[in-house]
């Protein structure tokens, strides 16, 4: 497919998501439509749509091409994968009701209600630093590849893809944000899922596959393990790791991330989100034993066709690339076509929704504007302009950052880091369950809320010492969240008075 189509395409694309942001904003741009829908988002759109945000560009990028990968990674992922479906369970019944018993707008509300204002902008930084960092890092891995296989036929730098990549965002979701991007979201998941069909169809197709004979083959392959039990010290794949990683990992940046509980707050009442979030846990686990279906079936293609892994233009193998070179330069018609728009739908179905939840909290967690009764909606309104327009300048900035390191080992140690500040998050809302008789210092917790990431780095870099030959993954987050909570315990007293939530 010659890059002259793939710009058509998303041109195309791209004015679609327009027309979708002009009808659902010429009749209401305010402020509630922006941040909650008016609450009368249908459940089963949001639930649709959620797959899209969840799934993001690295999912359909990265989790096929690392079924391959020379680490032997295979179908671990799905190990995390059924981690994230107990932790949606849970987010479901144990924090969605909380939010609404409470009506929040910014669900870090919370934490000024039961711990202090120091806890709650605590909280909310937290997230504006988590949510920007990361965003943008899912951004850049997806916008990498349209440059390779797009942009760099017209010798448009990678900066200006990046403004264009954002600018597009901006443009349909600054007027009525989360009321439209519940709309294209569910549009971007379409295609996604779309993508990843259609690219099974079209390997069974030509290796001659039936079904069955595909899912054999898939499962007598060499990409096909999931379930990882040997070594639970030095294997970072075992079971429990992934599992419990998964779970936790979930309640931090899924139940305690503005960007996807905002959707879910968007529903008219608590049983409509769950069914929501219950039907969205379903959906999340088959679609990404799709993804790695693909990743097995994508290699298995390259075998048989002798397709290399592509490198990048360093000469390091780019597992992530492998997914792309086949559709862009072997599929042909509808498949491609497809997987063009999947792409370009895991380019924007994360940053969109990500920039309104960023917008959201800044507003509300920092401007008080849901409280603020003495400024005009007008006045409101451009407020959100420039806010929104900011985030996406800033998250311009943090991609091009990564981009000058040019090194996938420091740019992922970056995401890492970011990654580290859901553990006080997590631990913040622990601490909320577990010592209700307790009183904070407040004024400590912005301190607690830094030390802890460090102590947590600190524990892992040197965790041959303390733990032998254990090796950290994803369950890492328990940690960060225990040392969190330690700290709260000690810089608080009992509390003697009545306080209930």
């Amino acid at each position: 497919m010659s890059a002259n189509t793939i710009l058509t395409i998303i041109i195309v694309y791209f004015l679609m998501l327009l027309t979708i942001s002009w009808f659902m904003s010429r009749k209401d741009n305010s402020n509630s439509a922006f941040f909650q829908a008016n609450k009368n988002a249908k459940w089963y759109l949001v639930a649709f749509g959620m797959i899209g945000t969840a799934l993001s560009g690295v999912t359909f990028i990265s989790v096929p091409g690392e079924v391959g990968s020379p680490n032997g990674e295979q179908f671990k992922y799905f190990q995390f994968v059924l981690g994230n479906a107990v932790g949606f369970l849970l987010t479901a019944t144990v924090l969605l009701p909380l939010y609404y018993r409470l009506n929040l707008v910014s669900i870090y509300t919370y934490f000024e209600k039961k711990l202090g204002i120091y806890s709650y902008k605590s909280a909310a930084t937290i997230f504006l630093l988590s949510r920007t960092v990361g965003s943008a890092f899912r951004l850049y891995l997806v916008v990498i590849v349209l440059q390779r296989y797009v942009f760099d036929a017209y010798n448009i730098p990678f900066a200006m893809t990046v403004i264009l990549s954002l600018l597009f965002i901006f443009a349909y979701t600054y007027k009525a944000g989360l009321k439209t991007i519940i709309v294209t979201d569910t549009l971007q998941t379409f295609f996604l899922v779309s993508a990843v069909v259609s690219t099974i169809i079209f390997i069974c197709l030509s290796l001659d596959f039936s079904a069955i004979e595909a899912f054999e083959s898939v499962k007598q392959s060499n990409y096909s393990k999931i379930f990882f039990f040997e070594d639970f010290i030095g294997n970072r794949y075992h079971f429990v790791k992934q599992f419990l990683g998964g779970v936790f990992v979930t309640l931090a940046m899924v139940g305690l991330d503005q960007d996807l509980m905002q959707k879910n707050l968007s529903c008219a009442n608590i049983k409509d989100a769950q069914k929501n979030m219950f039907a969205f846990t379903g959906v999340f686990v088959l679609i990404n034993l799709f993804f790695l279906s693909v990743g097995a079936l994508l290699y298995i293609y390259a075998e048989k066709n002798g397709i290399a892994i592509p490198v990048d233009e360093l000469g390091h193998a780019r597992t992530d690339y492998l997914f792309p070179e086949i559709a862009i330069n072997y599929m042909a018609g509808v498949p491609a076509v497809v997987f063009v728009l999947g792409i370009v739908a895991a380019t924007f179905a994360t940053t969109d929704s990500a920039l309104t939840a960023l917008t959201t909290s800044f507003c509300v967690d920092f401007l008080g504007m849901d409280k603020d009764v003495k400024s005009s909606e007008k006045k409101k309104i451009r407020t959100r302009y420039a806010v929104h327009l900011s985030f996406a300048f800033l998250m311009f900035l943090v991609i091009i950052v990564f981009n000058s390191i040019n090194d996938k080992s420091v740019v992922s140690m970056i995401f890492r880091i970011a990654s580290y500040t859901y553990g006080p998050l997590l631990g913040l809302f622990i601490y909320t369950l577990l010592f209700k008789n307790r009183q904070i210092r407040d004024k400590w917790i912005p301190f607690i809320c830094m030390v802890s990431p460090l102590i947590t780095w600190w524990i892992v870099d040197n965790s041959t010492l303390f733990f032998g030959n254990y090796v950290f993954d994803n369950e890492l987050i328990i940690l960060n969240a225990l040392i969190t909570v330690l700290l709260m315990f000690c810089a608080s007293k009992k509390y003697s008075g009545k306080k209930s939530i």
